[in-house]
């Protein structure tokens, strides 16, 4: 992790091939966008070990691609306890996954795990729906909400790390 990051945001879902990766590289890229690559450290993770080592969906990556993101570094790992302590906020795609999230996590560390879409109020959802058992236009519907969520993070993270 950058030691120097002002904050640390870690997206979570249940393999982290889909969802999870998808928002750790729309907000990366956001985030490279604004200048702020060295004050926000940026992670993904699954709630369970089926993908551990993996690179992220090939659905996933080639929608992303086609908006100028890239994924291809990323690589799926499982989240751990440590995470609690090393992340700022850690933000669950769906409800099925916070509560996961709120099983593993110390209790005093239970008020960073939010649902990533709490940062779109205007996505008419509270749930990022898994895209990987149905076809190409759910990844880009992902990818829509994903995107509206990721404005709404930096926009709160800005107001409240001054940056």
């Amino acid at each position: 992790m950058n030691k120097e990051a002002t904050v640390s945001v870690l997206f979570v879902c249940m393999g982290n091939i889909c969802r999870s990766p998808t928002a750790q590289g729309v907000f990366e890229y956001l985030v490279q966008d604004e200048g702020l690559a060295g004050h926000i450290h940026i992670d993904s993770a699954g709630t369970h070990a089926y993908h551990v080592g993996e690179s992220p969906d090939r659905r996933a990556m080639e929608a992303a691609s086609r908006r100028g993101i890239d994924m291809g570094t990323q690589r799926a790992r499982r989240v751990s306890e440590v995470d609690f302590q090393r992340f700022d906020l850690v933000l669950a795609m769906d409800r099925d996954n916070y509560n996961d999230l709120l099983a593993l996590c110390p209790a005093e560390q239970a008020g960073k795990i939010r649902l990533f879409l709490e940062f779109a109020p205007q996505a008419g959802s509270e749930e990022v729906p898994d895209p990987y058992y149905g076809g190409g236009t759910g990844f880009e519907r992902v990818l829509d909400l994903v995107e509206q969520a990721a404005r709404g993070l930096l926009m709160e993270i800005r107001q409240q790390y001054a940056l």
